[in-house]
Formats: structure tokens, sequence, C-alpha cells
């Protein structure tokens, strides 16, 4: 079965390779989609974070990296998808993500939402602290892969 787990990965993190393994494992084929929003500031360009996870997952088999704009719910009907993975670290994700899942199983014929909880070891991680850390020139290696860290620290410390 194949399965869109979809978002900014900007940067992707090892929390979201957490969530791409284990959906991988559990469903067998995972389009990483990653979400092409003009409107939003984002640390690197789209073909940046496209390039990215071609790079960290280049290894795997079964996982499809690509882009997409507009609504998930056209993205994943022209994929031929009816599940979307999303990943939980706490109450407050499940709160936001809940009314999504629901706005996406009723748009139109619908896709269902299937939610995976972050591994314990992994729930402190978020784009947002691994930018942080890279701000200040600090050890990225629980947050992100090197190759995504040594980016992001080109990036942000314009090396």
């Amino acid at each position: 079965m194949k399965v869109i787990y979809a978002g900014s990965f900007d940067p992707v993190t090892n929390g979201h390779l957490d969530i791409i393994e284990r959906a991988k494992s559990i469903f067998g084929h995972v389009i990483v989609a990653v979400l092409d929003n003009v409107s939003k500031k984002s640390l690197f360009t789209t073909e940046e974070r496209l390039f990215l996870l071609k790079e960290v997952l280049k290894d795997d088999e079964n996982i499809e990296i690509d882009s997409f704009s507009g609504l998930l719910v056209d993205y994943a009907k022209k994929k031929n998808c009816k599940v979307i993975v999303r990943g939980l670290r706490s109450a407050s994700d499940y709160l936001s993500e809940y009314t999504l899942a629901m706005a996406n199983m009723h748009y139109k014929d619908g896709v269902e939402t299937v939610f995976l909880l972050g591994s314990n070891e992994k729930l402190f991680v978020s784009s947002s602290l691994a930018k942080e850390v890279a701000t200040f020139d600090g050890d990225l290696t629980l947050f992100v892969p090197d190759i995504v860290g040594k980016a992001m620290k080109d990036k942000l410390l314009r090396r």
C-alpha cells in the first residue's frame, strides 16, 4: 500500500526520518511530499529540500521524494493514494492535526489520515529547534542528519 507523508521538511529532521521509516515498514511504500508554499519564508528552497531528502534517503527502496503545491487532498488523488500519514509528538499536535484530518476525510472523495506517534527519543526534535541550535553553531547530530546540519550551518552562518 502506498501512503503520503507530507510536510515542509525545512529542514528534514531525525524525527521526520523516524516517521518515514516506520510508515514504510507498516505500509510498504511512502511518498515523501514536500509542500511548496511560496507564501511561507523557508530556510531552504523547495529544490534544496528535495535534494537533501533525496540524499538522506537515497539508499531506501520504496520511498519516493516529490513536491506539490495546493491542497494535499488533490495531490493525493493525483498520486492515486487514499492514506496520509502524520507524525504526532504531543497532544497539541493531535489537536491541530485532528481538524485537518477531518477536513481531508470529508473533502470531495476524501482521504484517510493515519497518525504515528513520535518515538520517545525523538519527541524533542523539531525543525525550529534545529534552526536555533544551528544559528549558534551548536551540535546538530541529535536533530538532523550530518548533510542537513552542514547545509543549515552553511546557510545560517554564511560559510
